[in-house]
């Protein structure tokens, strides 16, 4: 039993900084100022008659 919470905190602990850092990622390529035109063409492809 002992081993299984071990593995369980390790998991939950790496888990969770792992999905943060992730997460973290995503935001910073979303707001990078480069990437603007990209996703305001992106965010106009519905609105086109082509």
């Amino acid at each position: 039993m002992e081993d299984y919470a071990q593995a369980a905190h390790f998991a939950q602990t790496w888990g969770l900084l792992y999905f943060v850092l992730i997460f973290l990622s995503v935001l910073v390529y979303a707001m990078w100022p480069r990437n603007r035109k990209k996703f305001d063409e992106a965010a106009n492809v519905p609105l086109r008659e082509d």
